[in-house]
């Protein structure tokens, strides 16, 4: 893949609203060029999802976030994926990974209340075969999300250039 359309990505990974049409010109590549590169990237799981990131807070939605540390037994033949996928399919499961470290997998969970959250944790991941431990931390102010700041405006913080 060319490096003009890898460019393509990076401003659809900023702005997914940008239209290829500003792709485009961005770009220096033909209108046509930039279709094709988003529909055979939708096509092909390149491009997963085009996400709005809302600050729900400001709007007075409260959610829960937290971060859950999973230790687990690895199977046979098919190591961590097959109790991840049993993991990553819950509703509560926001992000998930498979980490070095004491514990495997690191998993974003959200809930409405502090119990739901530990709900989740005690009758339906604990329980789960394979699962040695969890530890469990509740976030507790978010600043940053996706790249971008949550809170204020994000500002150029340069030192004044002296000549």
């Amino acid at each position: 893949m060319k490096e003009k359309e890898k460019e393509v990505f990076r401003i659809l990974e900023k702005d997914a609203r940008t239209k290829p049409e500003q792709i485009a010109g961005m770009t220096g590549l033909p209108l046509a060029q930039v279709e094709k590169t988003i529909k055979k990237a939708e096509q092909e799981r390149v491009i997963l999802k085009y996400k709005t990131l809302i600050n729900w807070e400001k709007l007075g939605e409260e959610t829960v976030w937290a971060l859950i540390e999973v230790r687990v037994s690895p199977q046979r033949d098919v190591g961590f994926d097959a109790v991840a996928e049993r993991i990553y399919r819950f509703p509560q499961v926001r992000s998930m990974y498979l980490v070095s470290g004491t514990y495997d997998l690191s998993v974003v969970v959200t809930g409405k209340t502090m119990q739901e959250v530990a709900g989740f944790v005690a009758q339906k991941l604990a329980p789960l075969e394979s699962i040695q431990g969890t530890v469990t931390h509740f976030l507790l102010k978010r600043y940053k999300e996706d790249g971008e700041i949550l809170e204020g405006e994000e500002q150029t913080r340069r030192q004044p250039l002296i000549l």
